[in-house]
């Protein structure tokens, strides 16, 4: 899931928004706990995950301060707008991926893998390369009762035999949609399914995809640009 600040590769960060050490699981769980609280999507009211609000530090760091303690921009702290349609999309649309392996590619919280394990997938993978989001899937999934893996690997180019890729949020810079548009090209030709959930971000490859539903998701001004965003579930074909 990511936001609207660029998505560089995350760098090892701190215990407490006051200091910072080396990240461990321990730790990572530690901070989460301490700067989110549970909360359910709105648009996903199915699922409760760590998320922060108005409420916490977390929320009101800029970038540039969470970089000035070593924290990466915390993307797995909040359900953005394509995550959301994704999830609600494969939740009243089982057959997408039940009994099948699936890929929820830049997880972020976990909320897409989250909803495919709901739904039936025999096993789910959550992927991304903020070193905070195995500790968030892996506390999201369990407050959710299901199981999810986790990759901390750039995967794009790989191909683990996934039946199912999933991607929220991803078109949002040129240069990783450059990366993304071959590999999606490569899995689908070997007849994965791949849904991209999007609300409108500017390098959406639209001439490649297929419209499968869209939705009104309600979102945060301090996210987004608006207090709901149309977001659409597109098939890669």
């Amino acid at each position: 899931m990511a936001g609207s600040v660029p998505h560089g590769r995350a760098r090892q960060g701190a215990v407490t928004t006051g200091s910072v050490t080396r990240l461990t699981p321990e730790s990572a769980e530690n901070f989460i706990r301490a700067n989110t609280a549970l909360m359910r999507p709105p648009h996903v009211p199915e699922i409760a995950l760590y998320l922060a609000d108005e409420a916490h530090d977390l929320w009101h760091r800029t970038e540039e301060q969470l970089a000035e303690i070593g924290l990466p921009p915390p993307f797995w702290a909040f359900a953005w707008a394509g995550g959301q349609g994704l999830a609600r999309y494969v939740l009243d649309h089982p057959e997408t991926v039940r009994g099948k392996r699936v890929l929820d590619f830049a997880s972020g919280s976990g909320l897409v893998a989250i909803a495919a394990m709901q739904a039936g997938a025999v096993a789910v993978v959550g992927a991304d390369i903020d070193p905070f989001c195995e500790a968030a899937i892996r506390l999201n999934a369990a407050v959710n009762d299901v199981t999810v893996g986790f990759a901390g690997s750039d995967l794009v180019g790989n191909d683990d035999g996934w039946d199912v890729v999933l991607a929220g949020d991803v078109f949002y810079e040129k240069p990783f949609a450059d990366r993304l548009v071959p590999w999606f090209e490569a899995l689908r030709a070997r007849r994965a399914e791949i849904l991209v959930g999007d609300p409108g971000r500017s390098y959406l490859p639209s001439e490649r995809l297929e419209k499968l539903a869209s939705y009104e998701v309600p979102v945060t001004r301090a996210l987004e640009d608006a207090e709901v965003k149309r977001t659409t579930v597109w098939r890669f074909a």
